[in-house]
């Protein structure tokens, strides 16, 4: 029996949440003929304990927001190397490098057809931003502001 297409849009909009918490290595796979209890498995990487609660976090809110799902179980919210969300029909896992690397999910699961998550292309980063100079400038000029504010604290003086 092959993950439902409902478990399939949960997943996928967990997979945009990690995504735009700047997770990677975002995979998901269809989990139901061997396990039965649930349909998908998605697997993502934070780069540190608070990037990994960042995008457990994130991916919490969607699934509420988009779906109305709460997770039944939460674990590894302490540590924040692994932290599983159990949602019934998916479970996501996301994991610091370290620990993606030493328990090798992927290798366990490598036998289930993966899920096609359609998530958007990511163009190569530039050495001096998220690769989006547009908004790198925007984000600039609002911290740097029009000087009017600087006014006030001159005229104090």
């Amino acid at each position: 029996m092959a993950a439902f297409d409902e478990s399939i849009q949960m997943a996928r909009t967990a997979a945009l949440a990690a995504d735009e918490m700047k997770g990677e290595d975002i995979v998901a796979f269809d989990v139901s003929e061997p396990l039965g209890l649930t349909d998908i498995f998605l697997i993502a990487t934070g780069s540190s304990p608070r990037h990994v609660l960042s995008i457990a976090e994130e991916v919490e809110k969607q699934l509420y927001l988009k779906h109305g799902l709460n997770p039944r179980e939460r674990e590894g919210l302490e540590e924040g190397q692994w932290v599983l969300l159990d949602f019934g029909d998916i479970v996501v896992h996301i994991m610091d490098q370290d620990s993606r690397d030493f328990y090798d999910l992927e290798r366990l699961w490598k036998d289930c057809p993966r899920t096609d998550l359609q998530l958007p292309e990511h163009p190569a980063e530039d050495a001096e931003g998220d690769g989006d100079s547009e908004s790198d400038a925007d984000e600039f000029e609002d911290a740097e502001g029009d000087g009017a504010d600087d006014a006030e604290f001159e005229d104090a003086e």
